[in-house]
């Protein structure tokens, strides 16, 4: 992966949402789903959203990660209040980003190499001839080395997934937003992919928000925030 330097222009919160209320429907039908949710996330930290089904913990990665509208409180990412911003500002902010969710969206007709290339693409980052080079060392790193070539239809759930990954991590985002990342993946594999991400935030301060119910690997995180029916219950810092 290149490296990059835009750090610097980073406060040490990333991440602040203070007051954050979240509604579904309209109507009779509405139904609240995030109640008063304030929280900061640390510069570089791994920070684990845990809860049972409906507990809200994807519904605020999304508010975050700039994929949702906010709705009432306030979201500041990186340096800027996403509650009521413009979308252009909110398409600059999103390539600073990168995303890892459950349903890897491969296209089909690209190879490995070149579905992690589009992480590139879609960020403006790189030229052309270095941008395979990434997208190998990237593929590399998650043990994809002799499949870098292959379609997704030639391969497996969990290595269709390390691809999606790659994708996400190729151009060393601010922030890594990932939903269930490591379910599709065996443990080795599964370990691996969180203790990359924990060096990225070691050596490049990327911060990376996960929503999981992996017990396999909760001792790796930094901090673990546990919501119940759209409300922080619990919120424990680790210590290394």
């Amino acid at each position: 992966m290149p490296r990059d330097d835009r750090r610097n222009d980073i406060g040490p919160s990333p991440i602040v949402a203070q007051g954050l209320n979240h509604w579904f429907g309209t109507g009779e039908a509405r139904k609240q789903a995030i109640h008063d949710v304030t929280v900061e996330i640390d510069k570089g930290s791994l920070t684990i959203l845990m809860g049972p089904s409906g507990s809200g913990k994807t519904t605020v990665l999304t508010l975050m990660g700039c994929l949702r509208d906010v709705q009432e409180g306030s979201v500041t990412l990186l340096g800027s209040e996403l509650n009521g911003a413009p979308e252009v500002l909110q398409v600059l902010l999103r390539r600073r980003l990168g995303f890892i969710f459950q349903a890897h969206n491969l296209h089909g007709s690209l190879t490995a190499a070149q579905n992690v290339q589009m992480g590139l693409e879609v960020h403006g980052r790189a030229d052309p001839g270095r941008q395979r080079a990434a997208a190998v060392h990237a593929l590399s790193i998650l043990g994809l080395d002799d499949r870098v070539d292959y379609l997704p239809a030639n391969l497996s759930g969990g290595q269709k997934q390390r691809v999606a990954i790659a994708r996400a991590m190729v151009s060393n985002p601010d922030i890594v937003f990932a939903d269930e990342p490591t379910a599709a993946l065996d443990k080795v594999s599964g370990t691996n992919v969180v203790r990359i991400l924990k060096e990225l935030g070691r050596q490049r301060g990327t911060t990376t928000v996960m929503v999981t119910h992996d017990n396999r690997i909760l001792e790796m995180a930094d901090r673990i925030i546990t919501l119940e029916e759209g409300r922080i219950v619990d919120d424990k810092r680790q210590t290394a």
